[in-house]
Parts: structure tokens; C-alpha cells; sequence
């Protein structure tokens, strides 16, 4: 079992205030900042100063070991002061070249150091109610939406046309401001973002005239949306880079969630259709052939003689296509229809008459 008081060196009766005093001096020593410091043993510092300033975590710890809220040996996850150190691992491609970089950019308003996180927009999600068919054969829909776009004229540069631009004054071209503030780990260096130049670097000698220079501007923009063929109801598609645009970063993503209208006659079951056909008595006995109106237009349906109420029939190939999310097959479902043999209610003498014939012939 992982010692908290041992990593924090302080007496298992020490309070509150005696935890705080050794947690901070051991904090400022062992800074991965600092010359001599260690990272593994800051985290030990952090995850043992959550437990043991917090009344509850500390008597769940000196009764059974551990917290319910994952502290003890191997935790992970939610660390000093709440914050979450999952994301950030150096590298990890979502923020910092270091660790812990989002802790200090809470503590101390900037980025500490390293390379910032690209600027990225923000996703838009929308419902696109479609018919049965639009869903099962694919088709185009237009949208129209009111978002944050790049500029038409200047691209997102912020730049009128044929304008040079030069080296941001306020950050010489770096992108990003250095501030340096004192903590309780000492001096800590830190980074924002240039406001001048949104931390592209550089600032357009003569403005864009159409976005006074962002880059960027709110306007209702049509988009074209393809629906895939056979997409289901409730699916999602993202189309990248259409969301909310963002001075000197990327777009977000836009993603179109369908609503698939219901049909009067047939219902998906997976790549397969399925559909009653009503038939009359004398239709199973006799066998008929029937017009079936598909999606693909009319068809001849064999029915054979003697079939039951309740059998299938298949046709092959006029369900839906294969493809979209479905391990890039080709082809199609088949049309599943369901005979349905319905009794008359009220029958003639003549017909009773017969019918009473068929039973003598075990009928």
C-alpha cells in the first residue's frame, strides 16, 4: 500500500495545515521545472496531497488503504485539486509537449511553455429528417446554416487581397506572449496567446475590408449534404472541417444525424425489406401470380400452390444496399414478403356449398 504520509513526511496525526506546509515545500523542490526535479515524484506529491487533505478521503484511506475515489497505489485519472491527468502525457497529440500543462494554464492563466495547442473550431450537430427511400438509395440534401465562417474574400487570412503581411509587433512573431509570475512552486514561466495576431505570428499590413481583418465572420452558408445509401434510422455521418471556423486554427466538424420517415407498406430488417401480402384462400390452393409493386417499381411474384399463411418469399436483390458501414460489400438485401392467407368473414351458400365438398375430399 502506497504510505501518503511517508511520501509527504508528516506524522499520520499531522493536520491540515502541516500537510499543506510539506506538501508545498516538497512541491517547489521536486517541480519538473526545476533543475533537479522529478516527475514521477511530483505526481506521487499530488495524488498524495488529494487524499490527505481531503477529511473524507483521508479516514476512507486510514481505514481501509484506499478511497472510493481511486486513490492508493496505481490511481489515475483525477488528480491534484480535481483536475484530470489523463491527457496529459507528453505527446499525446492533444495538447503539450509536457506533462501536467493544462494544471498550470488553470493556476497561472497561460501555457507553460512548449508547443500551444492548435485552435480548432467548434463541432455543430443537426437532425435531417428523410424519407424511406432518400434512406435506402441515397440522395443530396441542402442545408442551410447560420455559422462562424472564413472570410470569402481574404480565405481567413485577415488580409485584403494582393496585401502583404509582416511580423506581429506585439509578439515579434512568435505567436504567443511570455509572462513570468511567482506560485507557491517559485517563479513559473507561462504562455498566451497573442491577441494581436490570434498567435498566427503575423498581422496584415492592410486589413481585410469585408472581415475588418478576423479572418473570419458570421454568415448563413448552404451546404451540401450527401446521404449515403443505406443509412439507418438514428445514424450519424461527420463531414470535417464544415463546423464553426476559428481565426488562425482549423474548422470544427459538422455532424448530420438522420430521422428516417416511416413507409406504409414496408419495414428494414438489417440489408432485407419485409412486407404482408394478402392472398385469398382460393390463391393458396390454386397458386396466382401477383403484382408487387417495390421500390424499384412493379415485379411479377410467383406464389405456389399450396402455400401456408405465415411462409416467405424472397426477392432477390430489392432490399437494401450493401456498403455503407457494412464491410464495404456490394450488392443488396432481398424483399422479404411475409403470405398472408385471409378468411372471408361472410361467404355465400354456393361457396359454403363447395367448401363443404372440399371437406368431404379431406380438403
Amino acid at each position: 500500500m502506497t504510505d501518503y504520509y511517508e511520501i509527504l513526511g508528516v506524522a499520520r496525526n499531522a493536520d491540515k495545515e502541516d500537510i499543506k506546509k510539506a506538501y508545498r515545500k516538497l512541491a517547489h523542490k521536486y517541480h519538473p521545472d526545476k533543475t533537479k526535479g522529478d516527475d514521477k515524484k511530483f505526481k506521487e506529491l499530488n495524488e498524495a496531497y488529494e487524499i490527505l487533505h481531503d477529511d473524507k478521503k483521508r479516514a476512507e484511506y486510514d481505514t481501509y488503504g484506499k478511497t472510493s475515489g481511486g486513490g492508493g497505489a496505481g490511481a489515475s485519472g483525477q488528480g491534484f485539486g480535481g483536475f484530470d491527468y489523463g491527457d496529459f502525457a507528453s505527446g499525446n497529440g492533444q495538447g503539450y509537449e509536457f506533462d501536467f500543462g493544462d494544471i498550470f494554464e488553470n493556476f497561472f492563466g497561460g501555457q507553460r511553455g512548449g508547443r500551444p495547442r492548435a485552435k480548432r473550431g467548434a463541432d455543430i450537430a443537426v437532425d435531417l429528417n428523410i424519407s424511406f427511400e432518400d434512406s435506402i438509395f441515397g440522395t443530396e440534401r441542402k442545408i442551410l446554416l447560420s455559422k462562424v465562417s472564413y472570410c470569402s474574400v481574404c480565405k481567413g487570412s485577415g488580409a485584403e487581397p494582393n496585401s502583404e503581411m509582416e511580423k506581429c509587433p506585439a509578439c515579434q512573431g512568435a505567436g504567443k506572449i511570455h509572462e513570468s509570475r511567482r506560485s507557491i512552486f517559485g517563479a513559473v514561466s507561462s504562455f498566451r496567446e497573442c491577441a494581436k495576431c490570434a498567435g498566427k505570428g503575423n498581422v496584415p499590413v492592410k486589413k481585410c475590408s469585408a472581415c475588418s481583418g478576423h479572418g473570419v465572420s458570421k454568415k448563413s452558408e448552404e451546404i451540401i449534404v450527401k446521404v449515403p445509401p443505406g443509412i439507418r434510422d438514428g445514424e450519424a455521418i461527420s463531414l470535417p472541417g464544415l463546423g464553426e471556423a476559428v481565426a488562425g486554427g482549423t474548422a470544427g466538424d459538422l455532424y448530420v444525424k438522420f430521422t428516417v420517415g416511416k413507409h406504409p407498406i414496408f419495414k428494414r430488417e438489417g440489408l432485407n425489406l419485409v412486407m404482408d401480402l394478402d392472398i385469398k384462400m382460393s390463391e393458396a390452393l390454386l397458386g396466382v401470380e401477383k403484382d408487387i409493386m417495390t421500390l424499384d417499381g412493379l415485379i411479377k411474384l410467383k406464389v405456389p400452390a399450396g402455400i401456408n399463411s405465415g411462409e416467405i418469399l424472397a426477392a432477390r436483390g430489392r432490399g437494401v444496399p450493401q456498403g455503407h458501414g457494412l464491410s464495404g460489400a456490394r450488392g443488396r438485401g432481398d424483399l422479404m414478403i411475409k403470405v398472408l392467407m385471409r378468411t372471408p368473414r361472410k361467404i355465400s351458400k354456393k361457396a359454403k356449398d363447395l367448401i363443404e365438398e372440399l371437406k368431404k375430399e379431406g380438403i
